[in-house]
Parts: C-alpha cells; sequence; structure tokens
C-alpha cells in the first residue's frame, strides 16, 4: 500500500528510524481503524521484493517494520530474507490471525483484536503483545493473553487514539496497579509525524 521512512511511534520500539512497509489486505474489520483504506488487497499496486527492498536501503535506518492491513495475509518470506540480507532488522506488527507466520522476524508485535480470534500459533512467537484499549472491558481482554505468552514478552497497553481523553487516565492508573503492564503512547500522532 505505502512504505515511507519515519520513526517507530509505539511499543518497545519507540523513537527509532524505521522504514515502513504497509502492506494491503485485511480481513479483521476493527470500526476504529485508523488506514482502512489498507483493507481491500485489491485496491493497491503490487511491488517486487526488489523494489521494496531497493526504497528501503535509499535510507540510513535499519530497521524495517512490516504492518497493514494484516500483513501476515500475504507470504511474507522473500521479502524479510531480503530485507535481512540487505543488514535490517524485521519486525511485523500483527493481529495474529493468519493460520500461519511466514517470514524471518527479529521482532513480533502481536496486536490481538476482538473483531477476530487469532491463531495460537502466534502466543508463543511474540515478543510484544500490545492491546488497544477502546474501552473498559478491554483490560480484561489484554490480560486473557498473558497466561499464553513467554515470560519475556513485553506487555502494552494502548488508548484507542479517538478515545484517548477518557481512556489514557485509565490505562495509567492500570499500570500502577499492574506494573507487568507498560504504557505505549502513539508519539507520532502527538509529534504530527507520519
Amino acid at each position: 500500500m505505502e512504505a515511507f521512512y519515519t520513526l517507530q511511534g509505539e511499543g518497545t520500539h519507540t523513537g527509532r528510524a524505521a522504514y515502513f512497509i504497509r502492506l494491503g489486505g485485511c480481513d479483521v474489520g476493527c470500526h476504529w481503524c485508523d488506514v482502512k483504506e489498507s483493507w481491500d488487497v485489491n485496491a493497491h499496486p503490487h511491488h517486487t521484493v526488489d523494489a521494496i527492498v531497493s526504497g528501503a536501503v535509499q535510507y540510513p535506518g535499519r530497521l524495517a517494520v512490516i504492518t497493514g492491513g494484516e500483513p501476515l495475509m500475504h507470504d511474507l518470506t522473500s521479502l524479510t530474507s531480503a530485507l535481512q540480507t540487505a543488514g535490517f532488522q524485521t519486525n511485523i506488527e500483527t493481529s495474529g490471525v493468519c493460520r500461519a507466520v511466514t517470514g524471518s522476524w527479529d521482532w513480533i508485535c502481536f496486536s490481538p483484536k476482538k473483531f477476530k480470534k487469532p491463531n495460537p500459533d502466534i502466543y508463543q512467537r511474540a515478543d510484544e503483545l500490545k492491546v488497544i484499549i477502546y474501552n473498559q472491558s478491554d483490560f480484561a481482554f489484554a490480560e486473557s493473553f498473558v497466561a499464553h505468552l513467554r515470560p519475556t514478552c513485553k506487555l502494552f497497553l494502548q488508548t484507542e487514539w479517538g478515545r484517548s481523553n477518557e481512556m489514557l487516565p485509565r490505562i495509567v492508573e492500570y499500570v500502577k496497579d499492574h506494573p507487568q503492564w507498560q504504557l505505549s503512547l502513539q508519539t507520532h500522532k502527538f509529534l504530527d509525524i507520519p
């Protein structure tokens, strides 16, 4: 769908220079999604792996973040292999709903959604759990995954942007009461950078 060089705005790698590769296609259907234009896989031009990597190597940062849509709708084996050969760390942001995790990953951010159940195979692969908090029941939804994850998996709660005024204070209090969790902010939106 698009590719751009910016700073990672959220989660563990916040503040790092990153080349984002946003793939088209998503069948999860979050009503609060901020990139609904990514949903139709056929609405975007196709690019070769070589063309994607050529775009990435033009910039000095060597962190590639594959996102979407739902990036695992695609077989990412050749893309991640080519990026790693070019010296990139490969990170993915996924809802985990697809039947297989393809590709070679240095970091997997698992961000489950209530609208479609994840494939349990993602649980032991995830390096980071990032749950979007839209309403109060999302805290229990977030907790429902913890027992299935590796002990080293980082746990993040992030407010849905449009409900920040209401939910951010609740997240702060929740993290204070449950310090195994961390707050993730969409710093790129606060700073108005892409």
